[in-house]
């Protein structure tokens, strides 16, 4: 493997910095040289949290340019349809389709987007849907929502599930780790 964009993007307080952590683990685990990088507006308000991922042979920059990420861990449809134009032409897009409004919706100055989903659907290739936070719920807490779409990247990375469970073991707290291992699986899953 030459090089691995990945986005994560999100909304504050989902968990997109502990996902980078464990993505990045896997793949400094792996041999991999990783450069993570992470920027953010309001994010302890519910603000847009963006992380980039690069591994590879030898990463010199974590930044990701339009139209050059491998895959996009979208936490919030909005969000996902933000950063969309990151994603390569045959990319992976995995979409929790939880929606969190943004504060001018919350204040009503604006209306969340309708059909997003459908919008999405015509510009992007190949992408799976699937209601993270119902799962999460399911291993215990709504916070597991990260480690559910982690799970659902883990089957579509090439890299093994034993590797994803290594790393996911030297990064979550030892008190949150057999929910967020269920939250895993139930992503892995999928």
């Amino acid at each position: 493997m030459s090089l691995q964009s990945i986005m994560i993007v999100g909304v504050g307080g989902q968990g997109t910095l502990l996902t980078s952590r464990i993505i990045g683990n896997v793949a400094i685990n792996q041999g991999y040289d990783v450069k993570m990088s992470e920027v953010h507006g309001m994010a302890q308000r519910g603000g847009s949290v963006v992380t980039f991922v690069k591994y590879g042979e030898k990463i010199y920059s974590p930044v990701i340019e339009k139209g050059s990420a491998d895959i996009i861990l979208a936490f919030e449809e909005l969000e996902a349809a933000r950063w969309l134009p990151y994603l390569k032409e045959d990319g992976l897009l995995i979409l929790n389709t939880q929606k969190i409004d943004p504060m001018p919706v919350i204040t009503g100055t604006m209306k969340y987007p309708e059909d997003l989903l459908l919008k999405i659907g015509e510009k992007v290739r190949n992408f799976i849907t699937l209601d993270a936070l119902v799962l999460a719920k399911e291993a215990g807490t709504i916070k597991a929502v990260n480690v559910v779409l982690i799970g659902v990247m883990a089957r579509n990375s090439g890299i093994s599930k034993e590797e994803w469970i290594k790393a996911l073991e030297a990064t979550v707290p030892a008190k949150f780790l057999e929910m967020n291992m269920k939250a895993f699986e139930l992503g892995f899953n999928k």
